[in-house]
């Protein structure tokens, strides 16, 4: 898998976001022609347990699984890695030790300060070699920016080496300047183009989450460069069809 080398090189991917803790809705996502998934964990009900087990559907099917951790906590990253995710998504990144922190979770020492464990991604305790050698290869850390302090710190956070991308947290982003949902204010719009010049000054992958499955907002977002993007969650694709097939069929 190499997302990691898709974001340095800034390559376009597209995956989407899990929140129903079923293994089923896991393998239709992933059988979907997704690039990866992130689980989520910080807005749903989903159990460490419950990851794992969708973690290992997602991997199964030849698509990379990411987890949104709940919070940049080092022993809720430990526990992901060690599930067997590829790489988290961690919030609230407003500063550069977030950031250090975040991606020291992930590594191993001496690059990093994660405990050693043998559990799913060590192959239950028969290929912790070559599970180093891959984490260190393509294990991703995606910083996620949703608060108007990451974007005046953004390229602080950005240069930590070890962070591989970013993801505008819009709604969070918003309401940090006192705007929550209203992504035509300006202030919201002029902390957007700030993320955008900082990427593009720097080189980095610029990443959005399109949480409405809206291919053509998808699409516009590519045109302006950004190479990081999630389109719609589980819940809303099932509902979205559901609403529309019940609608139309009582026309």
């Amino acid at each position: 898998m190499k997302l990691r080398d898709d974001l340095r090189k800034r390559r376009c991917t597209i995956g989407s976001w899990l929140t129903i803790g079923d293994e089923s809705v896991a393998e239709i996502m992933a059988r979907s022609g997704f690039d990866w998934l992130v689980v989520d964990m910080e807005h749903s009900a989903i159990t460490i347990e419950s990851a794992q087990k969708l973690i290992r559907t997602i991997d199964l099917a030849g698509v990379m699984p990411l987890v949104r951790v709940g919070e940049n906590d080092p022993a809720l990253i430990k526990r992901v890695m060690d599930a067997g995710a590829y790489g988290v998504v961690v919030p609230m990144v407003n500063c550069r030790s977030d950031a250090e922190r975040a991606v020291r979770a992930v590594r191993y020492p001496p690059l990093g300060t994660r405990g050693v464990g043998l559990a799913r991604a060590q192959g239950y305790g028969f290929s912790f070699q070559e599970y180093l050698d891959r984490i260190n290869r393509e294990s991703v850390v995606i910083a996620q920016i949703e608060h108007i302090d990451a974007v005046r710190n953004l390229e602080s956070i950005l240069t930590v080496e070890g962070v591989d991308g970013s993801i505008i947290g819009p709604y969070d982003l918003s309401g940090s300047l006192g705007h929550p949902g209203e992504f035509a204010n300006p202030a919201v719009k002029k902390a957007l183009a700030e993320y955008e010049r900082i990427c593009r000054k720097l080189q980095k992958p610029m990443g959005s989450h399109v949480v409405q499955p809206d291919p053509e907002l998808a699409r516009s977002l590519r045109k302006r460069g950004y190479s990081f993007i999630a389109v719609g969650i589980d819940m809303l694709y099932l509902g979205t069809k559901a609403r529309e097939s019940a609608r139309e069929a009582k026309r």
